[in-house]
């Protein structure tokens, strides 16, 4: 395995794995992919190196946005290499996303969050080249840490997250970003800007009720229950990052979010419901098979509401560990993604923690504000 070790722009030593970089075969064709990029159909290690330099360097720069400024908010990693550097496009794109990124700052601000330092590190794991074009596949480690504005907050929040690159090459023998997407599912990333459209959808299944975002003027406490929260929390917390292998991924089908918090659920308690795979009554998991609401977000809150397994709550901020909450981006009636509460603070800020972007102890607060303006579901388990 070949490595390359750089500083990011908030002070941590990032590493870029560039095992499945594909390499010119001789030296020969190494020089005439250095004349001619746009005919090349592979990269030297110089110019692979670059493309990941060039990755920390965007990902780094987005975090720092989010960075509390009178603290640790540091200049961000020089978005160009000798060789590769963002196209004017992408410039543009990338002056947007840290305007999104500040306004979502002034939205935590608001809520009451905000972070002192992150650690970003970006490992590339594959890059294909074609005809004068290469794609890169990256993939983000981010660690927060919070700054104790009401001081019971967590020491950190983490997230994992996976990126497409675009590099197009140019006449003069250079490499331009020409684009930067997501290749998950589930809430973005803290870092990642994005918008939701509003629509509407209505259904006639079991249907759960809208819960409020706003900052009760009075936190409410869980009342004990039936279940092990405690455990449902720890399993979580243990499996965010690293999957537990006794259960199947979903992440190419769908996404494993409910897949994941299903898994919670049953390590506090909650029992197997028998029945048809496609029947939302029923709720299992087998060595070749599971329900449908097992996997699915719509299906597992049309259990969960059927089988009185849990109940709405009236606002975000009453939810305690091990309860539930689920989001439907774009208003369309259909939820999308689905998480588990593991921290909760002294002050009432609920932590959920998920799969699909892998996330440890995000405050509902910082989902709020990536997303004001989604509807919210709630569930008190």
């Amino acid at each position: 395995m070949k490595s390359t070790t750089f500083r990011s722009a908030v002070g941590a030593v990032l590493t870029a794995a560039l095992s499945a970089v594909v390499l010119p075969v001789s030296a020969a064709s190494a020089a005439e992919n250095a004349e001619n990029p746009a005919a090349a159909t592979t990269v030297d290690a110089t110019t692979a190196r670059s493309f990941g330099r060039l990755a920390d360097a965007v990902l780094t720069q987005r975090t720092a946005a989010l960075l509390d400024d009178g603290r640790s908010a540091r200049r961000a990693a020089p978005l160009a290499e000798r060789d590769v550097r963002l196209s004017a496009g992408q410039t543009r794109t990338e002056e947007t996303a840290l305007s999104s990124l500040r306004a979502r700052k002034a939205r935590l601000a608001a809520l009451g969050e905000a972070y002192t330092s992150a650690d970003t590190r970006v490992a590339v794991d594959r890059i294909r080249v074609a005809a004068g074009h290469a794609t890169v596949q990256a993939t983000e480690t981010t660690t927060l840490t919070y700054k104790k504005v009401r001081g019971d907050e967590p020491p950190t929040t983490g997230f994992q997250a996976h990126h497409r690159l675009s590099f197009t090459a140019t006449a003069d023998g250079k490499w331009q970003l020409t684009g930067l997407t997501s290749t998950d599912d589930g809430p973005l990333a803290v870092n990642e800007p994005g918008t939701a459209p509003v629509a509407a959808r209505t259904t006639d299944l079991p249907e759960a009720t809208r819960a409020a975002i706003s900052v009760p003027s009075r936190p409410q406490t869980k009342p004990a229950g039936s279940y092990d929260y405690a455990a449902m929390a720890s399993y979580a917390e243990k499996y965010w990052q690293n999957y537990n292998p006794a259960y199947r991924k979903f992440n190419d089908a769908g996404g494993d979010c409910t897949n994941f918090v299903s898994q919670a659920l049953k390590a506090g308690g909650w029992a197997h419901s028998s029945g048809d795979y496609d029947d939302y009554r029923s709720w299992w998991y087998d060595t070749s098979y599971q329900s449908a609401s097992w996997v699915g977000a719509n299906e597992w809150s049309w259990f969960t509401l059927d089988a009185k397994r849990a109940t709405n709550l009236a606002n975000v901020y009453y939810m305690g560990v091990g309860d539930v909450m689920q989001m439907d981006f774009d208003k369309d009636g259909s939820k999308d993604h689905t998480m588990i509460v593991t921290y909760r603070s002294a002050s009432g800020v609920p932590y959920l923690t998920y799969h699909s972007v892998n996330t440890y102890r995000k405050s509902v607060a910082s989902i709020i504000a990536s997303y004001p303006n989604s509807a919210y579901y709630a569930y008190r388990t």
